[in-house]
């Protein structure tokens, strides 16, 4: 096998990993032409708007300087400046805005706004010309090429229809005025200026279909590379053993010092243990440890060293060991059996007989006896 992979390698799809990692380097489909094309069109409608506003400012100013050159007073004279200046940004303002609104738009609907701060940082292999010749007369430089034949041949196609559609309106009404004229000329240059920008956007979103398909061949992975990173991200399975093993070592460990508080062990006899505390001022008596088969023979061990009382009762230990988890308080159902027990144990201290292991029988003549 070789030591590199080649692209007919690459068959899985980028993982979330690898999508983030792209982003953070800018390498998301993105074309600037879709934000050009549409800031055009918006212009298109807004900047007739903002013309209108502009005249109408335009022309309330240039009455207040007659004002002012009758009456060349300082304060009439910066008010008039004051009121030019806020007029002037109010018609400016829906253009301004509705440029800067559409540039956002269009990044965000092309991958969002995200900094490519690893762009930023210089790279030696941009310096590579081979890199450079390779985007010029490879396939993104043919399509490059393309692009500009028929963007260039698009904005022939309709400056000449506008020309047509302007010159018999021109020639044909005779000598007009000034302003007529003028606004002829201008709505011819708003609707081609229209026109255009609706064909340059969908030349940009082909372009930007290009593109994603471009990058998205970049960020494609081999099954090694996923299997890699999914091994990365989860943790190594035998490092996460080791730590689950740790874990329950810690808890074990934490489990078998709280068993020395325990006020009695019910067992099975030998295959499963549940200990059992009870304080009066904390509730219920409650599970401080449990365990079965190996767990539960260390459970008696400690019991035994630490003289604590064992109980014998298969039917109860079994119920606590299947619904009660350590530091859990016992269900109501067994709070009459677990009293017995308790009880029993009670008993057996006032006697000075309560460690060791006790029996059904033994509990039954004890119970009987004080009856």
């Amino acid at each position: 096998m070789s030591g590199g992979a080649g692209a007919s390698d690459k068959t899985e799809k980028p993982t979330p990993r690898r999508l983030k990692e792209a982003r953070r380097e800018g390498r998301i489909a993105r074309t600037p032409e879709v934000g050009q094309w549409a800031v055009v069109l918006v212009a298109t409608y807004l900047l007739p708007l903002t013309m209108r506003s502009a005249a109408g400012q335009f022309r309330r100013t240039f009455l207040g300087i007659h004002r002012v050159f009758a009456d060349p007073d300082p304060h009439i004279a910066l008010a008039l400046l004051g009121d030019a200046l806020r007029g002037g940004a109010l018609a400016v303002a829906p253009l301004a805005f509705g440029i800067m609104l559409v540039g956002v738009a269009s990044s965000a609907l092309q991958g969002g706004v995200h900094p490519a701060v690893k762009a930023l940082k210089p790279q030696p292999k941009r310096l590579n010309p081979m890199q450079g010749l390779k985007r010029s007369f490879g396939p993104q430089g043919a399509w490059q090429a393309a692009k500009a034949l028929i963007k260039s041949v698009i904005l022939g196609l309709f400056a000449w229809r506008a020309v047509q559609g302007l010159i018999p309106l021109l020639v044909g009404s005779g000598a007009l005025p000034l302003a007529q004229t003028f606004g002829l000329v201008w709505d011819a240059v708003i609707k081609l200026a229209r026109e255009l920008s609706l064909a340059g956007l969908g030349l940009a979103g082909f372009d930007y279909v290009m593109v994603r398909r471009r990058v998205g061949k970049t960020l494609r992975m081999t099954k090694d590379e996923v299997k890699r990173e999914h091994k990365q991200s989860e943790g190594d399975p035998l490092l996460k053993g080791a730590i689950r093993s740790r874990q329950l070592a810690m808890s074990h460990n934490r489990m078998m010092s709280e068993l020395a508080d325990a006020d009695v062990v019910l067992v099975n006899p030998k295959h499963v243990a549940v200990a059992l505390k009870y304080d009066a001022e904390k509730g219920a008596p409650r599970v401080v440890a449990k365990g079965a088969g190996h767990v539960a023979r260390r459970i008696r061990e400690r019991a035994t060293e630490h003289r604590i009382p064992m109980v014998e009762d298969r039917p109860l230990a079994r119920a606590l060991h299947a619904s009660c988890e350590i530091g859990q308080e016992i269900p109501p159902a067994f709070y009459t059996a677990v009293a017995q027990v308790l009880a029993f144990v009670l008993s057996l201290k006032a006697r000075g007989s309560a460690a060791g292991l006790h029996r059904p029988r033994q509990m039954q003549g004890l119970v009987s006896s004080t009856t």
